[in-house]
């Protein structure tokens, strides 16, 4: 379904004192990986100062959100930091944007003070920050990555973003990932081969760890049982094959991981990486 070759990415955080973070953006480059990625929210450190140290320490790793929460920062805001972050790191950035989970929208409210809002108006600030964005950018663009759960932010995906993450929770079918994908390449029209998926893998193995299941709201026995996109088992040749099987099914080439998992997942990228 999808001629573009395979890339991969690490989703991770900075520790609370900040030790150890340019080592690691410097080995998740040495690994293969495209990018290094950091989710938002205020119980974690900013996104872009680590972000710039990550770019400062690599020379061809790109870097982004994963991803920027709409509800904690006024649209123009989101869109000048990045831009600012982008111009100064040579166009390695991929801002990821959504409309937050729960938890971080009450942080949006409760400890930065912003007013309380809708999931529509979530999802309007998103779009403006990426309009904004090109704006302030100009002859310059920014690769922009949409998280799309829901369809009116898949149709907005699909207008504006140059990668969806494709989210539908961990016990999603492939059947539903196909008709989500799909009812994507249908709303992005003349856009939708521009257009570049992604799906993030929580658990590499059978064995995930105690706050990735708190987190997913399922145990490993669970996610076995159903066959869960969110995770991956096997041999190297035998999740290569199976990311391989989802590059045909869905036309998703781009996989991102959980950090606790990027050097267990390391010789599948080894294998696949601009296959």
């Amino acid at each position: 379904m999808s001629d573009r070759t395979f890339r991969f990415g690490v989703v991770a955080s900075p520790r609370a004192d900040g030790t150890g973070w340019q080592a690691r953006a410097r080995r998740v480059e040495n690994l293969g990986y495209s990018t290094l990625l950091t989710p938002d929210g205020t119980q974690l450190l900013s996104p872009w100062p680590a972000l710039a140290l990550a770019a400062a320490a690599t020379t061809t790793l790109r870097v982004g959100t994963f991803v920027l929460a709409s509800p904690l920062r006024p649209p123009r805001l989101a869109a000048w930091d990045a831009h600012s972050l982008g111009t100064l790191i040579d166009g390695r950035l991929e801002l990821g944007v959504g409309t937050g989970r729960p938890d971080v929208i009450r942080q949006a409210h409760e400890v930065i003070g912003m007013p309380p809002s809708t999931g529509a108006q979530r999802l309007a600030h998103a779009a403006q920050i990426i309009d904004d964005l090109r704006e302030l950018d100009g002859n310059r663009h920014t690769t922009v990555m949409v998280a799309a759960s829901g369809p009116r932010a898949r149709a907005m995906a699909a207008a504006k973003a140059d990668i969806v993450a494709v989210t539908r929770g961990p016990l999603a079918t492939r059947d539903e990932i196909v008709e989500v994908t799909t009812e994507l390449r249908e709303l992005a029209g003349e856009r939708a081969d521009d257009i570049e998926l992604s799906m993030n893998l929580f658990v590499i193995g059978a064995e995930p760890t105690p706050w990735i299941e708190r987190f997913l709201g399922v145990d490993a026995a669970t996610l076995i049982e159903h066959d869960s996109l969110s995770m991956l088992r096997g041999s190297t040749q035998q999740m290569a094959d199976e990311l391989r099987r989802r590059r045909d099914d869905f036309g998703v080439s781009y996989v991102t991981v959980n950090e606790a998992f990027f050097e267990e997942f390391a010789p599948v990228v080894e294998v696949l990486a601009g296959t």
